[in-house]
């Protein structure tokens, strides 16, 4: 028979392999599953399975005169869509996506001018199309889609098409608080979600992506 002591060693040599089972099936949640370093020809950010169907909806896009043209979440044959949302006067995770997406874009090249990018708002009262179009065009020259709409319920149907949400909420002396799900998309041709970034992902991060996939297109 066993010494207690012997006994006490198993019982902690058990524990530490359920310790480790459990770290290993957490990882990659949040409805994904974590790409790898990069170098071995894995997707960074996180992919879903089954992945989310987009490409039925659509936003106005918006000029700056106000004029409105049907937008589907759909990438142009043969590259890519990056799509955001938020709003313009948020002070960090919008502007810090926005000028990640174009410096990946940037580390492309040429390549990257088949990336896309649309930005959502979910604050239209303060975002009109020429905030929105100025906003947008202070990040990319080319390939942008500001997207608005005062129609909360079709704000809602795309949000909830990729699983996120929002709130802005007025204040009694004028304030505004607006929240949102700090999460960017890539969209391929097809409507199909390829990957999901969680806010904080490295331009370098996305443009490993980017490269990766529109590998894939060709």
């Amino acid at each position: 028979m066993a010494s207690r002591p012997e006994i006490g060693r198993r019982l902690l040599a058990l524990l530490a392999v359920a310790a480790l089972a459990l770290v290993a099936t957490g990882c990659g949640s949040d409805g994904g599953s974590a790409g790898g370093d990069g170098g071995s020809g894995q997707l960074e950010g996180l992919v879903r399975t089954p992945p989310l169907e987009v490409g039925a909806t659509s936003l106005p896009q918006v000029a700056e005169d106000g004029t409105e043209t049907p937008f589907a979440f759909k990438a142009p044959a043969g590259g890519l869509l990056f799509v955001a949302f938020g709003y313009t006067n948020c002070p960090d995770v919008c502007p810090t996506t926005l000028s990640d997406i174009r410096k990946a874009k940037e580390q492309l090249g040429d390549r990257g001018d088949q990336v896309d990018v649309a930005f959502a708002t979910i604050d239209p009262e303060r975002d009109t199309p020429e905030v929105m179009n100025a906003y947008l065009g202070s990040f990319v020259t080319s390939g942008g889609h500001p997207l608005r709409t005062t129609d909360a319920d079709a704000l809602a149907e795309v949000q909830d098409a990729f699983q996120i949400t929002s709130k802005v909420e007025k204040k009694p002396d004028g304030t505004v608080e607006v929240a949102h799900t700090a999460r960017s998309f890539v969209v391929d041709p097809t409507g199909e979600v390829v990957v999901e970034w969680t806010f904080g992902t490295s331009a370098d991060a996305m443009a490993a992506d980017l490269g990766l996939l529109l590998d894939r297109q060709t």
